[in-house]
């Protein structure tokens, strides 16, 4: 990508001072970290219902209870959250807390299962985006696939912008989903004072059951049921992730945000389900489990057919569907916020890649973004862009984390008692309660999640967390391992003599200039070195080297494979040394071009031989570039950038130069 089309994709670089002028109000923190959870509400009933009408229309009734559990369970883990709020102002959510409570192995347990967790939500929330578009614009649907890679390309694009940027753009779809859903609340309360009838497309057909069922095969169902309807609490814990990107005071903030969604959350989930109970919805997994349905008819979703039973087919209709792509489609933008940091974290201390802790030029954590895009991206291919067959992955690692994260809060506030004064002592108590009421739940959760799900896809899920747990511990021991090799334990060996050998593969300005580099080094020997692939090149190269009277002896390597890296190895793996503190210095000239289309058409055999001498002991490698016209043009090119050079000390050494000759 060049510089042009960067700059004009994702904007401007910033300075980093400049990153508190991107921390978030609690109106922008609302859609970046909230739309997750908010727009789960669009689906969490349907998952319900899907599950009960496998037993048949009879089990329907049961859709109230299943939702008022969840809404309890809502509750609590809204109010442990806001513990971890104010406890862990630094960020981390699960993972931090932990690793300060329950140590390394169970917090990168819980970094495993947010990370699968956050792209799943990515692939889950963009694909029922989708989904509600091909629920209005039935002939959509054989794009689905390529409509939801769009999507992710989008959201990639956007959040590597900035995150304010990101807050503003999704801010407008997030609230007029909210002032949506509540105006069909409104519109559908009036309607039934009144005496009228709301009835769903789909209440005139008639549900066959999957089976019959037995006792114990209807508690299974049941609890199937409202893990399925978990997914509504999805996307909680990212608030406490990104406490750092809110404005001062951030845990007060982060805390009424969290606070703000739970509300949010609780009263659409539950006005959703009564409505879907209230005009009769049925949804089936199989269009022909649905009898009296039309040929070919699509199944809608629960939220398009409740609106349409509540607005008519009109333009109303029309924006509840948009509003409702758009947050199902945006929610994903909630890990595109906690994977980054998480990620970033992870790599601070030492489990993922360090490229992964760095800053973008929108002082985002750009390595991070691209990643998740990568990796929800293939799930959707993969899961042919079906919400219903990823939707059987989600939600396990959101209750490992639930809980323990709960569990981690429950040993903290033991700690903190110890040393508490009385009158803190009560508020600790309080804490304690609540974290632990959280902890039992979401393991209870857990556990049904599992053995409901497991046969249906959890699987996948079970075996991607704990190889992703292994590779971190994998990569946290190769980089304690480095640590331990580079650490300075004695005063570096001064090298006993410096050899240094010019690679040339003809006589030119770039040779000129690395043989007068290595001449300036006052090495104790001097060679230039080429390799003969063909005679009469060699020749004329002895011939050139000879008529500008060049005093630096020139070594011809012979190559009978017309190889060139493995002599040049060959041949500094077994240059005479005086002593064994001697060292190598390899001097490799190199053309630098400045457009992309000119790096193709030189030879970068320097940079494979580059790479060869790296694993070389006592060889030092010098790269001298010389650089073409097009790559001073493109160095002195007005640059549009925002970057400011800031030089914090620079020395000049003076010392006398060889004489300017060959």
């Amino acid at each position: 990508m060049t510089i042009e089309a960067k700059r004009l994709l994702v904007g401007q670089p910033l300075r980093t001072g400049s990153l508190g002028q991107q921390l978030l109000t609690k109106r922008l923190a609302l859609p970046v970290f909230c739309s997750d959870p908010i727009s789960s509400v669009a689906y969490a009933t349907q998952e319900i219902l899907l599950v009960l009408a496998l037993g048949g229309p009879m089990l329907l009734h049961l859709t109230r209870g299943v939702g008022l559990a969840i809404l309890m369970l809502l509750g609590i883990v809204v109010a442990s959250y806001r513990q971890i709020c104010f406890t862990y102002p630094s960020g981390g959510g699960a993972y931090v807390v932990s690793r300060d409570t329950l140590g390394e192995r169970a917090s990168l347990v819980a970094a495993a299962a947010l990370l699968v967790d956050y792209v799943l939500t990515v692939a889950v929330s963009v694909v029922a985006g989708v989904d509600a578009i091909t629920s209005y614009a039935a002939a959509l649907n054989r794009h689905a696939v390529a409509l939801s890679l769009g999507f992710v390309l989008l959201l990639m694009l956007v959040n590597l912008r900035g995150l304010k940027e990101s807050g503003r753009g999704f801010a407008a779809p997030t609230y007029a989903f909210i002032a949506g859903i509540f105006l069909m609340f409104a519109v559908a309360a009036w309607r039934v004072m009144t005496g009228q009838h709301l009835h769903a497309v789909s209440a005139n057909f008639h549900l066959q059951p999957a089976h019959h069922l037995a006792r114990l095969l209807l508690v299974v169902l049941v609890l199937r049921a409202f893990a399925s309807g978990c997914t509504a609490l999805t996307g909680v814990e990212a608030v406490s992730n990104g406490i750092p990107a809110f404005r001062p005071p951030k845990s007060r903030n982060a805390a009424t945000t969290l606070a703000v969604m739970g509300v949010l959350s609780a009263t659409m989930f539950g006005g959703i389900t009564l409505l879907a109970l209230l005009t009769h919805v049925q949804m089936a997994d199989e269009p022909g489990r649905l009898l009296g349905a039309p040929a070919g008819y699509v199944e809608p979703t629960a939220l398009a057919q409740i609106a349409e039973a509540v607005f008519g087919p009109g333009p109303i209709f029309a924006f509840i569907q948009a509003a409702t792509a758009g947050i199902l489609v945006l929610a994903a933008n909630t890990a595109f916020n906690g994977f980054p940091v998480l990620t970033s974290l992870l790599a601070r201390d030492g489990y993922l890649p360090r490229q992964l802790h760095h800053r973008g030029d929108r002082l985002v954590f750009s390595n991070g973004i691209i990643v998740l895009a990568l990796a929800a991206g293939l799930l959707v291919v993969v899961f042919d862009a079906n919400v219903s067959r990823l939707i059987q992955l989600y939600i396990l690692g959101v209750f490992v984390s639930f809980t323990l994260a709960q569990a981690g809060m429950v040993r903290r506030w033991q700690r903190d008692l110890a040393r508490a004064t009385d009158r803190q002592r009560q508020r600790i108590r309080r804490g304690q309660v609540i974290n632990a009421l959280g902890a039992v739940t979401t393991a209870l959760v857990l556990v049904i999640v599992v053995v409901t799900k497991f046969s249906h896809g959890a699987w996948i899920v079970c075996v991607a967390m704990p190889a992703l747990f292994l590779l971190m511990r994998h990569i946290g021991r190769y980089y304690e391992k480095v640590r331990q090799e580079t650490a300075l334990h004695d005063e570096p060996t001064r090298p006993a003599s410096n050899h240094a050998l010019v690679l040339v593969s003809g006589l030119n300005q770039p040779t000129a200039q690395a043989v007068a580099y290595a001449r300036a080094i006052y090495p104790a020997s001097l060679e230039a070195v080429t390799v003969q692939i063909e005679q009469d090149e060699t020749e004329e190269l002895k011939r050139a080297w000879a008529d500008h009277h060049v005093d630096v002896p020139l070594v011809v390597l012979y190559s009978p494979y017309r190889e060139i890296t493995r002599p040049v190895v060959d041949y500094v793996r077994t240059y005479p040394r005086s002593s064994p503190r001697d060292v190598i210095t390899v001097v490799i000239p190199q053309r630098v071009a400045g457009r992309w289309w000119e790096q193709p058409l030189h030879n970068h055999s320097a940079l494979r031989i580059k790479s060869r001498l790296l694993f070389q002991p006592a060889v030092v490698v010098t790269s001298v570039p010389y650089q073409l016209r097009s790559a001073i043009a493109r160095v002195h090119r007005p640059d549009t950038g925002d970057r400011d050079t800031l030089i914090l000390h620079a020395a000049r050494h003076t010392s006398p130069q060889p004489p300017s000759r060959l």
